[in-house]
């Protein structure tokens, strides 16, 4: 397992009171997959430093998570077909 940062926008038209659901389809996503989510840090709404999909803001929320790295295009696979998240980025974090 290694140490991974996902980061991820949820655009304005999904209602603030489904963000919590969007955020835990994710998190099942991470789990599906033998991963664990260690820390999660909801930013809240945010605007956005240039347009994406007419979308000017959106919802930030961070994981920090363990997970296989053979199952990392798996999970970019899923962000990707979801109509709810409208950029992401995986980064894996160093060993200190």
């Amino acid at each position: 397992m290694n140490e991974y940062e996902l980061g991820f926008i949820i655009p304005i038209s999904v209602p603030e009171t489904e963000v919590p659901a969007v955020v835990e389809t994710v998190r099942g996503w991470v789990e599906a997959q033998k991963g664990t989510v260690n820390n999660v840090d909801n930013w809240g709404r945010r605007r956005l430093a240039y347009p994406i999909d007419d979308f000017r803001e959106g919802y930030y929320v961070f994981f920090k998570m363990s997970y296989p790295p053979q199952a990392v295009p798996e999970l970019e696979r899923q962000i990707h077909l979801s109509d709810r998240i409208i950029r992401h980025l995986i980064v894996r974090l160093d060993e200190e």
